[in-house]
């Protein structure tokens, strides 16, 4: 046997595959003899090298019958325009779902306060935007919206009308939340958490059936209105990316192309995570980035460019349907006056020290109370654990006014700059009665009362969310991690900006402050710091680096900043790095159970295959076919005793040389099979392998032939192959198993999953850890 040679992902020796199968084999597996051959088990890992084969096989074939008539050469057409078809579809239904969501959010967040009189299903902002008496100075009161203290006893202001209007508050967040868990937890046990770790895991190969289905869209899609509206500390951005990916799901499904090729359909899902993350910020370059970077395990140049398609449709869809009222796409759109200066790096990458710092802290203590959660009793109750958290949640958020109101709102705010017609308190400054300045270039000022009480109550604030979060992230509901790290960063930013302009402003003697920031001069922007703390602290969970900084210029329109995000994106990875290489979806991964093989681990160790091989000294014997003598009920009972994906086949179990390898559950239905459609097939009926038959007795029952499921060409390595080779050659053409040899004689077998047992043992971790559970 020769021993196996890698490339990279998507270098033709993958595309080419089939012509190292043998001959007839790959053809077989086009042609189907029956159902559900090249499907795979819930929870089984897909061998890319095969659907690769057999897709190139099905192209193939298309491209011969296209030449034969018109009729075939307009299917082969078709069939080359369907993936695009399909991106359009995508992009379509994911950009109206974010829309909806997007107004649904709007509306149930401002019921927690009150009612439009004149339309209930108009927010706050709707209902006084057509309204005749709103005027710019009162922009948020009108009369036709009325808090629930007016409503119920008619009374705007006092100690009753506050507590009313508290407890309302209160109950209406607990509503949802309660619905939201029980919908879950009743009809799409799925839809719960990011998505994003699952995504990931599905990408690299692994089968979750279920995960992508239509019950876990409808309902993830119900229970993030309802989530985001509770008030609790999550976001919608990365389930947007687990409602895009089911969107793809579905419309594969459609199309024989996808539907019956796993790893055809895991390009369509790599699109669809990008148009999630498009139509989660509006930010359609930054969506393919995130794809690339973070979820997709195997990305080809076509899926780039099917992925930007998805993302622009979908991201136009969403502007079409215009949710924020503003006629643009991105979220949090910002207009700064104030270029950034040299000297203000230093404070800029103090943030990504933070943002670092941050990360590495909620990691650790969010996947310390997921794993109590896993081990206790607190994982059985977990509608109860969802309601307590809510109602903390609520009872504590209420009384400050930039807890109170919803994460995007707060972020907007922190964002802005303070311009002439701002009312925020954080734009309470005290202005100088002589300043004759144009609105657009107002100088730095003293901060007045407004600024330093907002100071305190971000700080406050800042506190609680850094708390909070901890315990939201991982319940049994939809919860995003985007948002409520961003508004970490952006608390913290914001304030460190006020401290920068206000030294400025009181120093500008001062050295650093002489070149650049003269009296009278509009020298620091405090919303900046805002921006550059948010990319920081989403940076230190994710270790997003390159797509992080594009999502956020897009998401903010400040293309002029891209120095200073940068610089903070990468301080808070090589500070969050210093303490561990995982971001949070690759330790949610770990906890739970994952048989993901992350291409960013580098495996350093001096081990051999051998060393990790099955079975191992003092373990019985390694299960095996041989060629021509086994009987269909010996191939039944060995099926029945054990549990492994598949079977080494050799020529007899005294020479023990290596033929081939046959998957355990093809050989289930080609057995199924042939005891329905074949007569003669008996228990006692001799299975082979071979081309030919095995001569057999004249009185023997009709022998059974299996050579259309062998896979004449398994990968193999030899004793000595170091294991750092062995690593790479799985993760690189994503392989379910490699066999051993000797000199074409078979030792043993590596599974994907003993490569993962070997790499945590190696790094001194619980081998039985990554054990999907």
């Amino acid at each position: 046997m020769r021993h196996c040679r890698f490339p990279l992902p998507g270098v033709t020796s993958m595309v080419n595959a089939g012509a190292m199968s043998g001959s007839g084999n790959l053809m077989d597996f086009l042609d189907e003899p029956f159902p559900d051959v090249g499907t795979y088990e819930d929870f089984h890992t897909i061998d890319w090298l095969r659907e690769k084969s057999r897709d190139t096989d099905r192209h193939r074939k298309i491209t011969s019958k296209s030449k034969e008539s018109v009729w075939e050469f307009i299917k082969g057409l078709l069939d080359a325009w369907s993936g695009w078809v399909v991106m359009l579809l995508i992009g379509l239904l994911a950009g109206t779902l974010a829309g909806v969501i997007d107004l649904a959010v709007d509306w149930m967040t401002d019921l927690k306060e009150g009612v439009c009189l004149s339309a209930f299903w108009y927010s706050h902002e709707q209902c006084c935007w057509t309204s005749n008496e709103t005027t710019f100075e009162d922009r948020d009161k009108c009369p036709l919206w009325q808090k629930w203290s007016e409503l119920l006893v008619n009374q705007s202001e006092g100690a009753s009308a506050y507590i009313l209007n508290y407890l309302m508050y209160i109950l209406w967040a607990l509503l949802f939340a309660f619905l939201a868990v029980s919908l879950v937890r009743v009809f799409a046990p799925y839809a719960c958490g990011s998505g994003i770790p699952e995504i990931k895991t599905i990408l690299s190969g692994f089968i979750i059936r279920g995960y992508l289905g239509k019950w876990t869209l409808l309902i993830k899609t119900v229970t993030l209105v309802l989530v985001v509206s509770s008030g609790l500390s999550l976001g919608k951005e990365g389930p947007l990316v687990h409602v895009a990916c089911c969107c793809g799901n579905f419309f594969s499904s459609l199309f024989s192309k996808y539907s019956k090729n796993e790893g055809k359909r895991r390009e369509v899902l790599s699109a669809a995570a990008a148009a999630g993350v498009s139509v989660a910020f509006g930010a359609p370059i930054g969506g393919v980035l995130f794809s690339l970077e973070e979820v997709s395990y195997y990305f080809p140049l076509k899926t780039l460019w099917r992925s930007f398609f998805a993302a622009l449709v979908a991201a136009f869809t969403l502007r079409s349907i215009n949710p924020f009222g503003n006629s643009r796409l991105v979220l949090f759109y910002v207009e700064y006056h104030t270029p950034w200066y040299m000297a203000e790096l230093f404070p800029f990458i103090l943030l990504g020290v933070f943002g670092g710092l941050w990360g590495t802290l909620f990691i650790r203590c969010n996947i310390a109370w997921c794993r109590r959660r896993k081990t206790t009793k607190l994982g059985k109750y977990p509608v109860l654990e969802v309601i307590v958290v809510t109602a903390i949640t609520a009872i504590i958020a209420y009384p400050n006014p930039y807890t109170r109101r919803s994460t995007s709102e707060l972020i907007s705010e922190l964002f802005n700059d303070c311009g002439a017609l701002e009312s925020s308190q954080l734009c309470d400054y005290i202005n100088d009665p002589n300043m004759t300045r144009p609105v657009d270039d107002i100088p730095d000022r003293p901060a007045g009362f407004g600024v330093y009480t907002a100071m305190w109550q971000l700080a406050l604030a800042l506190i609680f969310k850094i708390v909070i979060t901890i315990f939201t992230f991982g319940m049994k509901i939809p919860s995003g991690l985007f948002i409520p790290s961003m508004a970490v960063g952006a608390m913290a930013g914001r304030m460190v900006g006020i401290g920068v302009e206000q030294l400025a402003y009181h120093h500008h003697d001062w050295i650093i402050f002489r070149n650049w920031c003269r009296p009278g001069a509009d020298c620091v922007t405090p919303g900046l710091y805002a921006m550059v703390g948010a990319a920081a602290c989403l940076g230190g969970v994710t270790r997003m680096t390159v797509s992080l900084v594009v999502i956020m210029f897009e998401l903010t329109g400040g293309l002029e900043y891209i120095v200073p995000l940068m610089a903070a994106a990468v301080t808070s990875k090589w500070v969050a790095d210093a303490f561990g290489k995982e971001g949070i979806y690759e330790a949610h991964i770990h906890l739970n159970g994952y048989p993901f093989l992350d291409v960013k681990d580098e495996f350093t160790h001096r081990t051999l295959a051998t060393d990790v091989m099955r079975p191992r000294r003092g373990e019985p014997p390694l299960s095996v076919l041989t060629q021509d003598s086994m009987t269909v009920e010996d191939v039944e009972t060995l099926i029945k005793e054990t549990d492994y994906n598949g079977f080494p086949v050799v020529v007899s179990r005294d020479s023990e040389r290596l033929i081939g390898f046959a998957q355990r559950r093809e050989l289930i239905l080609a057995i199924k099979n042939a005891r329905q459609r074949q007569e003669g097939i008996v228990s006692n009926s001799i299975m082979y392998f071979t081309e030919e038959p095995p001569e057999l007795p004249a009185n023997s029952p009709h022998p059974l032939k299996l050579r259309r499921v062998l896979n004449l060409s398994p990968f193999t390595v030899t004793d000595h192959t170091p294991m750092e080779t062995v690593v790479d050659i799985f993760r690189k053409l994503g392989l379910r198993q490699c066999l051993v040899t000797r000199s074409g004689r078979l030792l043993g077998i590596i599974t994907k999953k003993d490569v993962l047992r070997h790499m945590a043992q190696m790094a001194n971790q619980d081998p039985e850890s990554i054990m999907f559970n």
